[in-house]
């Protein structure tokens, strides 16, 4: 058998049609399959590999770090210097109210971190999230995801949870003493790139500090410049209590954390003890591929050219069957004027060697999410391929209504 045999017989699936594409290697910005074939990759592993693929620091940082140590014991026990230096490298980064990090695998298990801390800090149960939002699939981030349809399968979820709708005033209303966190995307990703109104971010966290309620603020997908900013938070200039971070967190590697301030985050370590715990979370490999990449993101400044990048994006993807493009930095999402337009695009690209695919509630929207270390040249090659393929599905919806 072949090795995608093997994949589809072997490797759990997560959905009736997966990719299924067999990529034997990655350099930068492009993939190459088991023909040679390249992609140009508009996703990055979805907001993973900001700094591109298998940058040369981050190889090099992995390789030093294996050779020293890999696993030692469960997280927290051992004085781990790629633990230390990262912690202390993301505590510069972030505000001073966030200066302890609890390192976990992944986005997901940031987020369970986050609730449990967040219940335990403030005596409270209620919990308020958004329609729409995506922050993992685990038990606990299940149950404050946005949409009921991949809620049902798995109820009873966590009790207590309001969904509201992200920037509304009857959410900042329902905001109460009774009210554990508010947990929020920063820019709302899977519903098609959604960003908050500034007037609206701010009067919700002033109600969240009024009442005692902890602003839990997700950017596992806006953070590390995807917005153009290290974070996305500061371009709304407000300050989480518990920020969440994954996915371009670890360069590539898995690593999550859920990164708070110092007060806060003891209410984790009695009555009781180990209140949360991981085996392998904040794994010394990556966190050393972490704060490699991290270290690549500052000081080649790929934070200065996101906007020229996005605004490309923008200024290129004008076509009638383009309804509208929503960004921020480069987090982009062209919505077409139905779903079966995105499907067929996103199938004739990847088919002509561009990688990209849609969101999870947003199925009409084809997701736009490079390594930020994308040229120019490849972002006008990539709008070139888009628009010509709109013209050929135009040509043929032409046809049709002819015949």
């Amino acid at each position: 058998m072949n090795q995608r045999s093997l994949f589809l017989k072997h490797v759990a699936q997560t959905s009736p049609a997966p990719l299924a594409l067999e990529i034997i290697k990655a350099k930068g910005t492009k993939l190459f399959d088991t023909n040679g074939k390249e992609y140009l990759d508009l996703i990055a592993g979805i907001s993973v590999c900001n700094v591109g693929h298998t940058h040369p620091k981050v190889v090099n940082a992995i390789k030093k770090q294996v050779d020293q140590y890999m696993h030692l014991l469960v997280y927290g026990e051992i004085v781990e210097t790629p633990q230390v230096q990262y912690a202390k490298l993301l505590s510069d980064l972030l505000p001073n109210s966030l200066n302890s990090v609890f390192f976990t695998n992944s986005g997901a298990e940031a987020t369970e971190g986050a609730l449990k801390l967040a219940k335990r800090y403030t005596g409270r149960t209620q919990i308020i999230a958004f329609n729409k939002s995506y922050h993992g699939s685990t038990h606990g981030a299940l149950s404050v995801m946005g949409d009921e349809y991949w809620r049902n399968a798995y109820r009873p979820l966590l009790p207590d949870v309001l969904h509201l709708e992200y920037n509304s005033q009857a959410a900042i209303q329902s905001i109460s003493k009774k009210t554990a966190c508010v947990i929020m995307e920063t820019v709302q990703a899977e519903r098609g790139v959604y960003a908050p109104d500034k007037k609206w971010i701010k009067a919700l966290a002033k109600r969240c500090k009024e009442t005692g309620t902890l602003l839990i603020m997700d950017e596992i997908q806006t953070g590390f410049g995807r917005t153009g900013e290290i974070f996305g938070f500061k371009k709304f200039k407000v300050t989480p209590d518990i920020v969440l971070l994954g996915k371009a967190l670890g360069g590539g590697m898995p690593l999550g954390a859920f990164v708070s301030d110092k007060k806060i985050m003891s209410s984790l370590t009695e009555n009781p003890v180990l209140g949360h715990i991981t085996t392998f979370g904040g794994h010394p490999v990556s966190c050393a591929a972490g704060m490699a990449a991290t270290k690549v993101l500052v000081k080649e400044n790929l934070l200065d050219k996101v906007k020229e990048k996005e605004l490309m994006f923008h200024e290129m993807l004008i076509h009638p069957k383009i309804k509208v493009i929503r960004s921020v930095g480069l987090l982009l999402a062209v919505e077409f004027h139905d779903e079966a337009i995105c499907h067929k695009a996103i199938a004739k690209l990847i088919e002509n060697g561009y990688l990209t695919d849609w969101f999870l509630f947003a199925p009409q929207c084809l997701r736009i999410a490079p390594p930020l270390v994308i040229t120019k040249k490849e972002i006008k090659s990539f709008c070139k391929e888009l628009l010509s393929i709109l013209d050929d599905l135009q040509s043929d919806t032409f046809n049709k209504k002819k015949d």
